[in-house]
Protein backbone atom coordinates (compact mmCIF):
# COMPACT_ATOMS: atom_id res chain seq x y z
CA UNK A 1 0.00 0.00 0.00
CA UNK A 2 1.24 3.47 -0.90
CA UNK A 3 0.64 6.26 1.62
CA UNK A 4 0.22 9.82 0.32
CA UNK A 5 0.26 12.79 2.70
CA UNK A 6 -1.16 15.43 0.38
CA UNK A 7 -3.57 15.78 -2.52
CA UNK A 8 -1.23 17.93 -4.58
CA UNK A 9 1.48 16.81 -7.00
CA UNK A 10 0.59 13.13 -6.94
CA UNK A 11 2.16 10.77 -9.49
CA UNK A 12 -0.11 9.53 -12.27
CA UNK A 13 -0.24 6.04 -10.71
CA UNK A 14 -1.84 7.51 -7.57
CA UNK A 15 -4.70 9.19 -9.44
CA UNK A 16 -7.97 7.76 -10.69
CA UNK A 17 -8.74 5.47 -7.76
CA UNK A 18 -12.13 4.40 -6.49
CA UNK A 19 -12.04 5.68 -2.92
CA UNK A 20 -13.77 5.27 0.41
CA UNK A 21 -13.74 8.52 2.40
CA UNK A 22 -14.05 9.04 6.15
CA UNK A 23 -12.07 9.07 9.41
CA UNK A 24 -12.12 5.25 9.76
CA UNK A 25 -11.12 5.29 13.42
CA UNK A 26 -11.01 1.62 14.38
CA UNK A 27 -11.72 0.38 10.83
CA UNK A 28 -14.76 -1.43 12.23
CA UNK A 29 -17.32 -3.47 10.29
CA UNK A 30 -19.26 -0.36 9.34
CA UNK A 31 -16.11 1.16 7.87
CA UNK A 32 -15.34 -2.07 6.06
CA UNK A 33 -18.74 -1.97 4.38
CA UNK A 34 -17.88 1.47 2.98
CA UNK A 35 -14.51 0.19 1.74
CA UNK A 36 -16.09 -2.91 0.19
CA UNK A 37 -18.65 -0.72 -1.59
CA UNK A 38 -15.82 1.41 -2.99
CA UNK A 39 -14.04 -1.74 -4.17
CA UNK A 40 -17.15 -2.89 -6.02
CA UNK A 41 -18.06 0.50 -7.47
CA UNK A 42 -15.44 0.87 -10.19
CA UNK A 43 -12.73 -1.04 -12.01
CA UNK A 44 -9.89 1.04 -10.58
CA UNK A 45 -7.25 0.87 -7.84
CA UNK A 46 -8.79 0.89 -4.36
CA UNK A 47 -8.03 3.92 -2.22
CA UNK A 48 -9.02 5.38 1.13
CA UNK A 49 -9.21 9.10 1.89
CA UNK A 50 -8.82 9.95 5.54
CA UNK A 51 -7.56 12.87 7.61
CA UNK A 52 -4.57 13.31 9.88
CA UNK A 53 -4.81 14.56 12.54
CA UNK A 54 -8.39 13.52 13.21
CA UNK A 55 -10.64 16.60 12.76
CA UNK A 56 -11.85 16.30 16.35
CA UNK A 57 -8.27 16.80 17.54
CA UNK A 58 -8.17 20.10 15.62
CA UNK A 59 -11.58 21.41 16.67
CA UNK A 60 -11.45 20.09 20.26
CA UNK A 61 -7.74 20.08 21.16
CA UNK A 62 -8.41 19.90 24.91
CA UNK A 63 -10.73 16.88 24.76
CA UNK A 64 -9.65 13.59 26.32
CA UNK A 65 -7.88 11.12 24.01
CA UNK A 66 -10.54 9.30 22.00
CA UNK A 67 -8.81 7.59 19.07
CA UNK A 68 -9.07 3.83 18.81
CA UNK A 69 -6.10 3.78 16.43
CA UNK A 70 -3.07 5.89 15.73
CA UNK A 71 -2.19 6.55 12.11
CA UNK A 72 0.22 3.61 11.99
CA UNK A 73 -2.36 1.14 13.28
CA UNK A 74 -5.02 2.41 10.88
CA UNK A 75 -2.63 2.09 7.94
CA UNK A 76 -1.69 -1.45 8.95
CA UNK A 77 -5.36 -2.47 9.11
CA UNK A 78 -6.23 -0.85 5.78
CA UNK A 79 -3.31 -2.59 4.13
CA UNK A 80 -4.67 -5.93 5.40
CA UNK A 81 -7.95 -5.11 3.64
CA UNK A 82 -6.26 -4.73 0.26
CA UNK A 83 -6.25 -0.94 0.05
CA UNK A 84 -3.71 0.12 -2.58
CA UNK A 85 -3.55 3.88 -1.89
CA UNK A 86 -4.05 5.61 1.45
CA UNK A 87 -4.51 9.38 1.15
CA UNK A 88 -3.85 10.82 4.62
CA UNK A 89 -4.90 14.38 3.93
CA UNK A 90 -3.37 16.95 6.31
CA UNK A 91 -6.31 18.32 8.26
CA UNK A 92 -5.65 21.95 9.08
CA UNK A 93 -7.44 25.29 8.92
CA UNK A 94 -6.96 25.44 5.15
CA UNK A 95 -8.63 22.10 4.48
CA UNK A 96 -11.26 22.69 7.16
CA UNK A 97 -12.13 26.04 5.59
CA UNK A 98 -12.92 24.70 2.12
CA UNK A 99 -16.55 24.87 1.07
CA UNK A 100 -17.97 21.50 -0.06
CA UNK A 101 -17.77 22.43 -3.76
CA UNK A 102 -14.19 23.66 -3.35
CA UNK A 103 -13.20 20.46 -1.55
CA UNK A 104 -14.74 18.37 -4.32
CA UNK A 105 -13.06 20.34 -7.08
CA UNK A 106 -9.62 21.00 -5.56
CA UNK A 107 -9.09 17.78 -3.62
CA UNK A 108 -11.16 15.07 -5.27
CA UNK A 109 -11.03 16.16 -8.91
CA UNK A 110 -7.92 18.31 -9.46
CA UNK A 111 -5.81 16.64 -6.76
CA UNK A 112 -6.74 12.97 -6.65
CA UNK A 113 -8.61 12.62 -9.93
CA UNK A 114 -10.97 10.13 -8.30
CA UNK A 115 -13.12 7.90 -10.47
CA UNK A 116 -15.64 7.11 -7.72
CA UNK A 117 -16.21 8.08 -4.08
CA UNK A 118 -18.03 6.01 -1.46
CA UNK A 119 -19.08 7.44 1.91
CA UNK A 120 -21.26 6.36 4.80
CA UNK A 121 -24.81 7.67 5.04
CA UNK A 122 -23.84 9.96 7.94
CA UNK A 123 -20.79 11.51 6.21
CA UNK A 124 -20.33 15.29 6.45
CA UNK A 125 -17.61 17.43 4.90
CA UNK A 126 -16.64 20.97 4.04
CA UNK A 127 -16.60 24.18 6.05
CA UNK A 128 -18.64 23.83 9.25
CA UNK A 129 -19.71 20.35 8.07
CA UNK A 130 -22.04 22.04 5.61
CA UNK A 131 -21.88 19.23 3.04
CA UNK A 132 -23.33 15.74 3.41
CA UNK A 133 -23.59 12.57 1.35
CA UNK A 134 -26.37 14.02 -0.80
CA UNK A 135 -24.29 17.15 -1.44
CA UNK A 136 -21.41 14.95 -2.57
CA UNK A 137 -23.70 13.02 -4.92
CA UNK A 138 -24.81 16.24 -6.62
CA UNK A 139 -21.23 17.52 -6.88
CA UNK A 140 -20.18 14.20 -8.40
CA UNK A 141 -22.80 14.59 -11.12
CA UNK A 142 -21.54 18.08 -11.88
CA UNK A 143 -17.83 17.26 -11.78
CA UNK A 144 -17.73 13.82 -13.35
CA UNK A 145 -17.13 11.29 -10.58
CA UNK A 146 -19.47 8.63 -9.26
CA UNK A 147 -20.77 8.53 -5.69
CA UNK A 148 -22.09 5.62 -3.62
CA UNK A 149 -23.74 6.17 -0.24
CA UNK A 150 -23.20 3.07 1.90
CA UNK A 151 -25.94 2.41 4.48
CA UNK A 152 -25.09 2.26 8.15
CA UNK A 153 -24.93 -1.33 9.39
CA UNK A 154 -25.19 -3.03 12.76
CA UNK A 155 -25.87 -6.29 14.51
CA UNK A 156 -29.65 -5.97 14.56
CA UNK A 157 -29.65 -4.03 17.83
CA UNK A 158 -27.20 -1.16 17.41
CA UNK A 159 -25.25 0.41 14.57
CA UNK A 160 -21.56 -0.36 14.56
CA UNK A 161 -19.82 2.76 15.80
CA UNK A 162 -16.50 3.86 17.23
CA UNK A 163 -18.38 5.18 20.27
CA UNK A 164 -19.85 1.76 21.08
CA UNK A 165 -16.44 0.15 20.64
CA UNK A 166 -14.83 2.66 23.01
CA UNK A 167 -17.45 1.83 25.62
CA UNK A 168 -16.81 -1.90 25.29
CA UNK A 169 -13.06 -1.42 25.65
CA UNK A 170 -13.46 0.90 28.64
CA UNK A 171 -15.39 -1.89 30.34
CA UNK A 172 -12.87 -4.57 29.36
CA UNK A 173 -15.31 -6.29 26.99
CA UNK A 174 -12.76 -7.21 24.35
CA UNK A 175 -14.98 -9.86 22.73
CA UNK A 176 -17.78 -7.33 22.20
CA UNK A 177 -15.27 -4.89 20.71
CA UNK A 178 -14.01 -7.67 18.43
CA UNK A 179 -17.56 -8.41 17.27
CA UNK A 180 -18.07 -4.79 16.19
CA UNK A 181 -14.59 -4.29 14.78
CA UNK A 182 -14.44 -7.56 12.88
CA UNK A 183 -10.95 -8.02 14.33
CA UNK A 184 -9.20 -7.80 17.68
CA UNK A 185 -8.56 -4.32 18.99
CA UNK A 186 -4.88 -3.62 18.44
CA UNK A 187 -2.31 -1.15 19.69
CA UNK A 188 0.55 -0.60 17.25
CA UNK A 189 3.84 1.16 17.73
CA UNK A 190 7.57 1.08 18.32
CA UNK A 191 9.20 -0.85 21.15
CA UNK A 192 10.77 1.66 23.54
CA UNK A 193 13.39 1.29 26.24
CA UNK A 194 11.84 0.95 29.69
CA UNK A 195 13.20 0.43 33.18
CA UNK A 196 13.83 -3.29 32.41
CA UNK A 197 12.15 -4.26 35.68
CA UNK A 198 10.24 -7.08 33.99
CA UNK A 199 13.49 -8.78 33.03
CA UNK A 200 14.54 -8.84 36.68
CA UNK A 201 11.21 -10.47 37.57
CA UNK A 202 11.62 -13.17 34.93
CA UNK A 203 9.10 -11.54 32.60
CA UNK A 204 10.91 -9.34 30.05
CA UNK A 205 8.49 -7.05 28.26
CA UNK A 206 8.27 -5.00 25.08
CA UNK A 207 7.16 -1.52 26.12
CA UNK A 208 5.00 0.72 23.91
CA UNK A 209 3.56 4.20 24.36
CA UNK A 210 -0.22 4.66 24.30
CA UNK A 211 -0.41 8.45 24.34
CA UNK A 212 -3.18 10.00 22.25
CA UNK A 213 -5.33 6.85 22.31
CA UNK A 214 -8.58 6.01 24.02
CA UNK A 215 -7.36 3.61 26.69
CA UNK A 216 -9.10 0.28 27.29
CA UNK A 217 -9.66 -0.85 30.86
CA UNK A 218 -6.39 -0.96 32.76
CA UNK A 219 -5.27 -4.45 33.61
CA UNK A 220 -3.81 -7.69 32.33
CA UNK A 221 -4.69 -9.11 28.91
CA UNK A 222 -4.05 -12.24 26.92
CA UNK A 223 -2.54 -10.87 23.72
CA UNK A 224 -1.40 -11.80 20.27
CA UNK A 225 1.76 -9.92 19.36
CA UNK A 226 2.60 -9.42 15.70
CA UNK A 227 6.20 -8.35 15.16
CA UNK A 228 5.98 -6.23 12.02
CA UNK A 229 9.62 -5.35 11.43
CA UNK A 230 13.05 -6.88 11.91
CA UNK A 231 14.38 -10.42 11.74
CA UNK A 232 11.80 -11.78 14.23
CA UNK A 233 8.76 -10.93 12.09
CA UNK A 234 5.88 -13.19 12.99
CA UNK A 235 2.92 -13.74 15.30
CA UNK A 236 3.37 -14.76 18.92
CA UNK A 237 1.23 -15.41 22.00
CA UNK A 238 1.74 -13.43 25.15
CA UNK A 239 0.37 -11.59 28.16
CA UNK A 240 0.38 -7.83 28.62
CA UNK A 241 -0.13 -5.16 31.23
CA UNK A 242 -1.92 -2.00 30.14
CA UNK A 243 -1.83 0.73 32.76
CA UNK A 244 0.29 2.62 35.26
CA UNK A 245 1.94 -0.22 37.21
CA UNK A 246 0.73 0.75 40.72
CA UNK A 247 3.15 -1.71 42.32
CA UNK A 248 6.00 0.60 41.32
CA UNK A 249 4.37 4.00 41.67
CA UNK A 250 4.25 4.78 37.95
CA UNK A 251 1.73 7.30 36.65
CA UNK A 252 2.14 7.33 32.86
CA UNK A 253 0.13 4.61 31.12
CA UNK A 254 1.91 2.28 28.74
CA UNK A 255 1.58 -1.20 27.29
CA UNK A 256 4.06 -3.87 28.41
CA UNK A 257 3.84 -7.15 26.50
CA UNK A 258 5.57 -10.35 27.56
CA UNK A 259 5.93 -12.76 24.64
CA UNK A 260 5.96 -16.40 25.67
CA UNK A 261 9.16 -18.37 25.02
CA UNK A 262 10.81 -15.43 23.22
CA UNK A 263 14.39 -14.25 23.74
CA UNK A 264 15.21 -11.78 20.94
CA UNK A 265 15.80 -8.04 21.32
CA UNK A 266 12.90 -6.00 19.91
CA UNK A 267 14.00 -2.44 20.73
CA UNK A 268 13.16 -0.12 17.85
CA UNK A 269 10.98 -2.69 16.09
CA UNK A 270 7.26 -2.14 15.45
CA UNK A 271 4.63 -4.36 17.01
CA UNK A 272 0.88 -4.79 16.65
CA UNK A 273 -0.56 -6.05 19.93
CA UNK A 274 -4.09 -7.52 19.85
CA UNK A 275 -6.00 -7.39 23.15
CA UNK A 276 -7.67 -10.81 22.98
CA UNK A 277 -9.16 -11.14 26.45
CA UNK A 278 -9.18 -9.11 29.67
CA UNK A 279 -7.88 -11.22 32.56
CA UNK A 280 -7.96 -8.98 35.63
CA UNK A 281 -7.59 -5.36 36.78
CA UNK A 282 -4.28 -3.82 37.79
CA UNK A 283 -3.53 -4.18 41.47
CA UNK A 284 -0.83 -3.49 44.04
CA UNK A 285 0.73 -6.50 45.80
CA UNK A 286 2.27 -6.78 49.24
CA UNK A 287 5.53 -8.20 47.90
CA UNK A 288 7.44 -8.98 44.72
CA UNK A 289 6.94 -12.67 45.47
CA UNK A 290 3.16 -12.20 45.44
CA UNK A 291 3.40 -10.23 42.20
CA UNK A 292 5.48 -12.94 40.51
CA UNK A 293 3.08 -15.64 41.68
CA UNK A 294 0.17 -13.72 40.17
CA UNK A 295 2.12 -13.18 36.94
CA UNK A 296 2.65 -16.94 36.77
CA UNK A 297 -1.12 -17.45 37.09
CA UNK A 298 -1.85 -14.76 34.48
CA UNK A 299 0.55 -16.35 32.03
CA UNK A 300 -0.91 -19.81 32.53
CA UNK A 301 -4.43 -18.52 31.93
CA UNK A 302 -3.36 -16.54 28.85
CA UNK A 303 -1.69 -19.64 27.39
CA UNK A 304 -4.94 -21.58 27.87
CA UNK A 305 -7.03 -18.85 26.21
CA UNK A 306 -4.71 -18.39 23.26
CA UNK A 307 -4.28 -22.11 22.69
CA UNK A 308 -7.90 -22.38 21.55
CA UNK A 309 -7.78 -19.40 19.19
Amino acid sequence: MRIHHDWKGLPLAARGATVAMGNFDGVHLGHRSVIDAARAAADAPLGVITFEPHPREVFQPDSAPFRLMNAESRANRLARLGVEHLYELPFDTVLAGLAPEDFAREVLVDGLGVSHVTVGADFCFGRKRSGNAQTLTQLGREMGFGVTIAPLIGDGQDEYSSTAIRTALTEGRTRDAERMLGHWHRIDGEVLHGDKRGRDLGYPTANMAVSGLHLPRFGIYAVQVDVLTGPERGSYAGVANLGVRPMFGENRPNLESHIFDFKANLYGEHLSVALVEFLRPEMKFDSLEALIAQMDQDSARAREILAVR
